[in-house]
């Protein structure tokens, strides 16, 4: 015996059933969807970064190397707010054996991604980094760049953590397996100069 299918009637059938059924509390024909956690505003993340910090500065040569050498600085950090806190304009005077030393970074709050970005340029090279990305979580703040060291491109990663009022510390990692593991680059531990 043979069955003829009548599409038609296969499809008045399962909307039939499909109204008949009875559904869930709740449901509406749509797939469920999670419910989506409201985004934190973090456009105040780096307040606690206002002011003028004494700092201590490591910076290692080559984080690759094993038998790498570093450098140490001594100088001060001073960092105003822009845009009711925004962005954000850092300076850093810093001397140590290869001489005086400046720097300037340059925060900006992105309002719809909700994150933080961070530009750097050392005044001995007058050019812009490529743009740190990230955000702050359970208080510590992580953002990510690309760069290129010995030809090969690599992942770096700035942190601050251990933030209280008056000290907090700084550390930049690289990368070149993709993340798995991190070599400590530059660290900088500040303190808030008294007023």
């Amino acid at each position: 015996m043979k069955f003829q299918l009548d599409v038609g009637a296969c499809l008045l059938a399962g909307a039939i059933c499909g109204i008949c059924m009875p559904r869930p509390a709740g449901a509406t024909g749509e797939a469920a969807r999670p419910a989506t956690a409201a985004v934190r505003d973090g456009q105040h993340d780096f307040d606690f970064d206002i002011g003028v910090w004494k700092t201590h500065i490591k910076r290692v040569s080559d984080p690759f190397s094993s038998s790498s050498q570093s450098i140490e600085l001594s100088g001060t950090v001073s960092v105003r707010k822009v845009w009711d806190g925004r962005a954000q304009l850092e300076e850093i005077e810093a001397d140590g054996p290869n001489g005086h030393w400046e720097g300037l970074s340059l925060f900006l709050y992105n309002p719809a991604a909700h994150q933080w970005s961070q530009t750097f340029v050392n005044s001995k090279v007058g050019a812009l980094t490529s743009g740190m990305i990230g955000s702050f979580k359970d208080g510590r703040g992580e953002l990510f760049s690309q760069e290129t060291i010995h030809d090969r491109t690599i992942l770096v990663r700035a942190v601050w953590s251990d933030i209280k009022p008056n000290s907090h510390s700084y550390e930049e990692s690289y990368s070149d397996d993709g993340g798995k593991t991190w070599a400590l680059s530059f660290t900088a531990n500040l303190t808030r100069e008294k007023p």
